[in-house]
């Protein structure tokens, strides 16, 4: 997880008005590998492993096991498609990809310079550091403050309250791409405030205004 998104995450239990303050015990090239992410609010804690964030609210279980190894680079059509959606050709600022679109993170990272990519999905436990890629588990909503990120591409099998976190999340003219967009998606996207831009093949690509 990178150091400087630290900054940018939220308490899961308190809600995105409420920032973390981070207690490091292992950092290696600006990546935290051990550490807790503490709230000053509700004075719970959030442990980073191995620098994956389990940021998930109360009650915490064990994590499932995942799928371990390194995961393979994405295809790289399946990336470009997806920078080309997001409509980000550059850095600086933070994408967050949620569900099955974290798999495309590190193709993302390579291929958009100087964005961080947040991978949010639990199977990412076991995944190895990527350059470019904070690897983190969240619940019951995006650990992000409102309208900061450069954009978002949520797995719409996860459900609507997924969503309309995605849309809380980006910033003004940012994207939040739906794939596997159920019924309704796109009037959700409308009620959170963003604008279509288009919709095809079960994907939906909104634009905050």
């Amino acid at each position: 997880m990178h150091l400087l998104l630290t900054d940018r995450l939220t308490c899961p239990r308190c809600g995105p008005r409420f920032g973390l303050i981070l207690l490091a015990r292992s950092v290696v090239d600006r990546r935290v590998l051990e550490g807790t992410l503490g709230c000053p609010n509700c004075r719970d804690g959030f442990d980073v492993r191995g620098g994956f964030g389990d940021l998930r609210a109360p009650p915490r279980d064990a994590l499932p096991a995942g799928r371990a190894g390194d995961p393979g680079p994405a295809a790289p059509e399946d990336v470009e498609r997806l920078a080309a959606l997001l409509g980000v050709a550059e850095g600086p600022g933070t994408l967050a990809l949620v569900g099955k679109p974290s798999r495309m993170a590190a193709g993302l990272a390579e291929l958009v310079s100087g964005v961080e990519v947040a991978a949010v999905d639990a199977d990412l436990a076991r995944w190895p550091e990527s350059p470019g890629v904070s690897r983190l588990v969240a619940r019951p909503g995006l650990p992000f403050f409102d309208q900061t990120l450069r954009g978002a591409a949520v797995d719409g099998d996860l459900g609507s309250p997924w969503i309309r976190e995605a849309c809380r999340a980006v910033s003004r003219l940012a994207r939040v791409v739906v794939t596997s967009a159920p019924e309704g998606a796109g009037a959700l996207l409308e009620e959170s405030g963003l604008r279509i831009l288009a919709a095809e093949a079960g994907t939906i690509v909104a634009a905050r205004g």
